[in-house]
Formats: structure tokens, C-alpha cells, sequence
């Protein structure tokens, strides 16, 4: 089958080692379901795997890819409605309860231990495979199974904010930062976001925030919490843009994750850390829903054909992208 994979590592120069070509096609096993995909998104984890952060050399070659919609390739017995032909999205975190691997195994995301998602079919334990939201196409869905669960999860499971509170979304733009805007929004909260591009932050406001100012600028106020992703580049800005007591929620670190710490100021004003990683599969179900019922549509960037992956990960990596860059599969 067609994918593209990481033929090895290279931290300086990760596009050396993608490949784009024939990997052998996944084997059934007991609890694990295989579906074809139509969609998925290029995550900076793709990258990282290709500079060999997470994924050693030993592991390659290895199929990308951590989300993915497609259509489910057989009937699921335990799952009502999840039959051969429906469209599916998947929840590609693997070991989190037990669900289709042995006991005690540690949690991996797809392309880590297992095949990832940029292939013409992957497999997933049945319990991870999800009816698509309705009112979503498949690109719009591949975007669901690493952005939007990690965005969902860090707004309200990290964040832990409620309706009528105000966050500060760090580098409108990127996948994460686009989805947790419009999860905001659409929750009832007030949203700031920062960018060094004005173009982008127009399109910030367009899509649900509040204000858009420039890296560093001084907020109207303090925040109640603050999504990050950005990283060194951010994160003084982050730590006095919260309120005392707030959260600072994070999921990444794209520009550096060796900032100046500011302890001093992170305990005197008893601000609260927490890191993230995806989402539970109970965080992706409500997602599902809310996504559907409030009808909320992922960003999407760009969309390249499978035979063009080197163009859609330089176009990641270049950093000049609104939303989510798909690839058809």
C-alpha cells in the first residue's frame, strides 16, 4: 500500500529522511480494526519523529501520521452503528486503558510503537473508532484525532476555565491555537490571541477571538489561563499575562522548550502548570459532540495529495500556515 514513513532520522534535516512509497499493508488482529483513509494532518510529532525525537533510528522505517478519517473497513460487533462502509475518525492514543493491547502496556501515540496514518489503510484498537461528526468532511475530520482533542483537552480539562472566563491563546495560526479559539468561542469564553502576523491575527477574530494583539503586548487584563504552545518565545509573555491562581496549560514548545523559568513569580502568585498530551478517549467523545452539535468546522490551510508530502511538511515546518495541512490519502 501507498504511505508516507519515516525512512529514518535526522534531526537537522528531517525532509532528508521522509519517505513517500509501498509499506506492507497492516495484518488483522484480535480487538484492532482497520479502516481506509481518506485524510490526515501533518502534526509537528510528525516532525519530531523524523528528527528522531520519540521514534529511534532501530524503529524505522515507520508510517507517519497520529489522526486520520477514512471508512471503516469491516463491522465492529460491539459497537452499535460502526459497520463496514461508515465514515470514522480515530483516537490514535494507544495504551491509555488497556484497550486492545496487553496489560500494563505504556502509552504511545500511533507512529510511535504502531503504524501511524498517512497510508492507505491503518489500524486502530476497535475501541478507539468513532462515527464522524455529520456536519463535518472528511479533511475537516482528519483534523479532530491530535489538534482539536489536544485543544479541547487543554482548554477544559487543563485550563479547567469556565463560561465567562478569559484566556490567552499564544501563536494564533497553528493547528491547536486555531481549534482552541474556536472551542472557546463557542463555549462561552472570552478570547485573546497573539500573533506576529497581522493577516493572522485578522483571521483570529474572524474565526471566534475576542482581541488580537502582538507578541508580548500588554493585555486589556490578566487571564485566567493561558494555552501555549509556542514555548520559549512566549513564555515570559505567558507568565505575566496570567491572573494569581491562573493556569498556564501546555501542550508544545515550537519555538524552544528552555525558557527562563520565572519561579519566582510562578510561586508568589500561585500560578498552576499543567502539561498536556492529546486527550483521553472520554475527552474525544465529548469533543465529537460538541463539535457536531455547535457545528464548528477545523481550519484548513492547504491540502496535498499523498505524492506530495514533502510539499505539505515544508509548508509545516516553514510556519507560514492558518489551520490544519491535510493530505489525501
Amino acid at each position: 500500500m501507498k504511505a508516507v514513513y519515516a525512512a529514518g532520522v535526522d534531526y537537522d534535516d528531517p525532509l532528508s529522511v521522509l519517505g513517500i512509497g509501498e509499506r506492507p499493508e497492516p495484518q488483522a488482529k484480535p480487538f484492532w480494526s482497520t479502516v481506509r483513509v481518506h485524510a490526515a494532518t501533518v502534526n509537528h510529532h510528525d516532525v519530531w519523529s523524523l528528527q528522531g525525537v520519540g521514534l529511534s533510528a532501530e524503529a524505522t522505517p515507520m508510517i507517519l501520521g497520529t489522526d486520520a478519517a477514512g471508512v471503516l473497513e469491516e463491522d465492529i460487533p460491539v459497537r452499535k452503528g460502526l459497520k463496514a462502509g461508515s465514515e470514522v475518525v480515530l483516537y490514535t492514543f494507544i495504551g491509555t486503558d488497556g484497550a486492545g493491547v496487553m496489560p500494563g502496556e505504556r502509552r504511545t501515540i500511533l507512529s510511535e510503537k504502531y503504524a501511524g496514518t498517512m497510508a492507505e489503510l491503518t489500524q486502530v484498537p476497535s475501541a478507539n473508532v468513532f462515527a464522524k461528526p455529520a456536519n463535518l468532511n472528511l479533511d475537516e475530520a482528519a483534523a479532530l484525532g491530535t489538534s482539536w482533542l489536544t485543544a479541547y483537552s487543554l482548554v477544559f480539562t487543563s485550563a479547567n476555565v469556565k463560561p465567562g472566563d478569559t484566556i490567552l491563546v499564544q501563536g494564533a495560526g497553528g493547528g491547536v491555537s486555531t481549534a482552541a479559539i474556536q472551542l472557546a468561542h463557542a463555549a462561552g469564553l472570552e478570547v485573546f490571541v497573539t500573533s506576529r502576523n497581522e493577516s493572522k491575527r485578522v483571521r483570529a477574530l474572524e474565526i471566534g477571538a475576542d482581541a488580537a494583539f502582538e507578541p508580548g503586548a500588554r493585555l486589556p487584563r490578566k487571564v485566567d489561563a493561558v494555552i501555549e504552545s509556542v514555548g520559549a518565545a512566549t513564555w515570559s509573555h505567558s507568565v505575566r499575562s496570567v491572573r494569581p491562581g491562573g493556569t498556564i496549560a501546555i501542550c508544545g514548545a515550537t519555538t524552544g522548550d528552555q525558557p527562563g523559568a520565572e519561579l519566582t513569580r510562578v510561586f508568589f502568585q500561585d500560578i498552576r502548570i499543567q502539561g498536556n498530551t492529546m486527550g483521553s478517549r472520554e475527552d474525544f467523545a465529548r469533543l465529537l459532540r460538541f463539535v457536531e452539535h455547535a457545528d464548528l468546522h477545523p481550519v484548513i490551510d492547504a491540502a496535498f495529495a499523498l505524492a506530495d508530502a514533502r510539499r505539505a511538511f515544508a509548508r509545516m515546518i516553514d510556519g507560514d500556515v492558518f489551520g490544519k495541512v491535510v493530505l489525501h490519502i
